[in-house]
């Protein structure tokens, strides 16, 4: 059975999963729906059209579902969506949804959300994410699986990250960062592969010479970038990584991150 402080205010219409704790004034939403297993550890709110997953343990003051930061909302039930087994750490905020966004923000699972951090609204996070403290996420962004973004990071809105992504701390992310990009500076600059990460994916010591050979070839070779792009689509079958990134490259409507140098 779920255990509920008695301090702690749930609306009717709200759905808690079995094994769920819900801590000391807790507020929840009557349209919330809660898996089985979570802990809301106390002074948590949850609320909006809101659903997350089992195995989530949420701090205090965190507050999920609040109203997207948009000023054309108009009170409309869209909805915030959050997988399983993700730490929701203090002060951390998650918005959901507006209609010309799509009516939906979604966060994957096992994701780590440090003190303050914050997915605006329509945002789509993918599975294995870590935000450090502070780490922002402006509106409709596309962040992939097992991105990690460094303390007191914003990342502009709309703006994609690639999967296993490392940003470092307080950067300014402007620009579509490829992926297994490693980004750092005030106004984000690619410096490189995110080698850590790919390490920690397996890669082999031939993989990652592959791919940092297409690296240097595409972001620092001779002739223009879209000229040395052009010419590196044929690479896309060396490595599933070369290919990842250039279809990630083809699909951008936005101005890609670039090494200093190659800007």
């Amino acid at each position: 059975m779920s255990k509920i402080d008695t301090t702690a205010r749930i609306a009717d219409g709200a759905v808690i999963g079995e094994g769920t704790e819900i801590g000391p004034f807790c507020i929840i939403g009557p349209h919330v729906v809660i898996g089985n297993n979570c802990k809301l550890i106390g002074q948590v709110t949850v609320i909006g059209h809101t659903s997350i997953g089992y195995g989530c343990v949420i701090s205090p003051f965190a507050v999920l579902g609040g109203a997207p930061q948009d000023l054309s909302y108009k009170g409309e039930p869209t909805k915030l969506e959050i997988g399983s087994g993700c730490t929701i750490r203090e002060g951390a905020t998650m918005n959901v949804g507006t209609i010309k966004g799509g009516g939906l923000t979604r966060v994957g699972n096992d994701g780590y959300f440090m003190n303050n951090s914050h997915v605006g609204h329509d945002c789509m996070v993918g599975n294995n994410v870590i935000f450090a403290t502070s780490a922002t996420l402006g509106g409709h962004c596309e962040i992939g699986d097992a991105v990690y973004i460094g303390g007191l990071s914003a990342v502009h809105q709309f703006t994609r990250i690639g999967p296993y992504v490392m940003v470092g701390g307080v950067c300014g992310v402007r620009d579509d960062v490829i992926p297994y990009g490693l980004v750092n500076g005030q106004y984000a600059v690619l410096e490189g592969l995110n080698l850590i990460g790919m390490k920690r994916r397996k890669f082999t010591k031939q993989r990652l010479a592959t791919v940092r050979a297409f690296y240097q070839k595409l972001f620092h070779g001779p002739a223009t970038f879209a000229e040395r792009l052009e010419a590196a689509r044929p690479l896309a079958g060396g490595d599933p990584a070369i290919g990842e990134i250039l279809d990630f490259i083809g699909k951008g409507k936005r101005p890609l991150c670039l090494p200093a140098i190659a800007k």
